[in-house]
């Protein structure tokens, strides 16, 4: 994707400052692709430094007011927000569809579990709630309470165009923050609908603002001295970038990053079960995911069982454009991409793993524009090849043979990342043993995709999250707000005054 000079008044995204629509004097442009046909269906504006600069201070502007805006107001702004995601749900499926490639059932659930977060968020009276502490020392009282930063910015993937940005800006908002959204440039358009849905909730405006761009607008973003936090979801050496570049300048930044996701068949699981599962895990949303399974584990005599029951699941999926009728697996989402994942299943077949499923030289009738990979299935595959090592974030399935749980366990244990797992079992034993001596964030037990719901918090671990807090949940409220103590005394005024120098203790 090139970027380039585009006259101005054709269709294209544009930013949203303060409320509206934003002219920017930048003039570079970048193709926004249907990946089902490979042609360009619309443009969207790349933002430059001043147009980053013009929503923060729209933000900043917005923050003083939007902090003094009572708890239940704020509530029932959100209340508004999530009725108003129902109503346009089949039209922002539509959307996200239409700019990502996923299935129009994939792209609905995404947005009922970015709506999920909206709900929680409607609590905020509740989660807001401090501490009480009634005479912690003679006649004093002491109490805490959590206050806004300020203006915060999110920098979200592809993969996700309205859930990873509603598990940011809801609870930023609710808690009273002021909120400067970079999601990529690749599918700007749920961003678009959902700020003008923020307005038809009644949400001021310069509370929620929408900058499109590269890595113009993400460098502006984490050296800006009035944002005071960062959020960030997407590859690890990205999320570094951002974690180091936004703590340089002070700021609080939570950054998660990539995946490796391994799903653990044991001996004693159903095999039918596990099959059923691994598929849905490993190709939905044509894999690219940031917790898609895409390493199978299999224990012991499993494996050869295993594989067969994949193989064929696999083979009978209906591969097409997101909108077709009985379409279990869209395109990915560019041609780079494409072509990256199929070098990928080269790669790993030159080093000797066995390509069982192999989606490489897929063509859609009527679609031979777009941007398609097969769901691809590969066998016998070692630690040291790059279909494992790497992040391939496509439809792409390695297993690995192992002889016993602990082989598994050191295995993923020994990966880098650790943002999801998966056990296959129907012994309590093992899943306990697993979920104590895993190290990784989410863990599933019979469940591939074990992302937490909205009343907990998402992250992983190692190279999978840079920075102190999970997102969304009970840890994206705290990240989002900053915590005061107050100290109370109201003596009689012919009180003794106690003034002492040396250190107050409890009396």
């Amino acid at each position: 994707m090139s970027t380039n000079e585009h006259p101005r008044g054709s269709a294209i995204y544009e930013h949203w400052i303060s409320g509206a629509p934003f002219t920017s004097d930048s003039d570079r442009t970048q193709d926004v692709f249907d990946p089902a046909t490979g042609a360009s269906a619309k443009r969207v504006r790349l933002a430059c430094a001043a147009d980053v600069d013009a929503a923060v201070e729209s933000a900043r502007q917005a923050a003083v007011t939007w902090a003094e805006t009572s708890v239940t107001a704020r509530s029932r702004i959100m209340f508004a927000f999530r009725q108003l995601l129902v109503d346009h749900e089949d039209e922002l499926a539509a959307v996200i569809s239409a700019e990502h490639g996923k299935t129009i059932d994939d792209a609905k659930g995404e947005v009922v579990r970015g709506r999920e977060v909206v709900e929680f968020a409607c609590g905020v009276p509740q989660l807001l709630k401090g501490e009480y502490n009634d005479q912690v020392s003679g006649g004093i009282d002491s109490h805490s309470f959590r206050q806004p930063l300020g203006v915060v910015a999110g920098i979200t993937p592809f993969n996700f165009p309205i859930m990873v940005p509603l598990w940011m800006h809801p609870i930023a908002i609710a808690t009273g923050n002021t909120f400067v959204l970079k999601p990529s440039e690749r599918v700007p358009g749920a961003s678009d609908l959902v700020a003008r849905l923020y307005q038809e909730a009644g949400l001021p405006d310069g509370v929620f603002n929408v900058v499109h761009g590269d890595k113009v607008a993400v460098d502006r973003l984490l050296e800006h001295p009035d944002v005071d936090a960062v959020s960030f979801v997407g590859s690890t050496p990205i999320a570094k970038y951002v974690h180091e570049g936004a703590s340089r300048t002070g700021k609080r930044v939570q950054a998660l990053g990539g995946a490796k996701n391994h799903a653990v068949v044991m001996p004693d699981a159903d095999l039918d079960f596990a099959a059923d599962h691994i598929v849905a895990a490993g190709y939905g949303s044509a894999g690219q995911r940031c917790m898609a399974i895409s390493a199978v584990v299999a224990v012991g005599p499993v494996a050869d069982t295993l594989v067969d029951k994949i193989r064929e699941r696999t083979i009978d999926l209906k591969v097409g454009p997101g909108t077709g009728d009985g379409v279990e697996m869209g395109p990915v989402v560019t041609a780079a991409s494409r072509d990256r994942i199929v070098d990928y299943v080269g790669q790993g077949e030159l080093a000797g793993a066995k390509v069982v499923v192999d989606g490489r030289d897929l063509v859609v009738e009527g679609h031979e524009g777009g941007f398609f990979v097969g769901p691809t299935l590969i066998d016998h595959a070692s630690t040291d090849m790059s279909v494992y090592t790497d992040e391939i974030f496509g439809p792409v399935l390695t297993v690995l043979r192992v002889p016993t749980l602990d082989a598994a366990l050191e295995l993923i244990n020994s990966n880098p990342y650790g943002n999801g797992t998966a056990v296959f079992t129907s012994s309590g034993e093992v899943a306990r043993t697993f979920q104590r001596k895993v190290h990784v964030g989410m863990i599933g037990i019979n469940v591939p995709v074990p992302v937490p719901m909205a009343f907990h918090s998402f992250g992983g671990w190692k190279d999978s999250l840079f920075g102190d807090h999970h997102i969304h949940g009970p840890e994206g409220v705290r990240f989002y707000t900053q915590q005061k103590v107050v100290t109370t005394r109201w003596p009689h005024v012919s009180e003794d005054s106690l003034a002492a120098l040396n250190f107050p203790t409890a009396q």
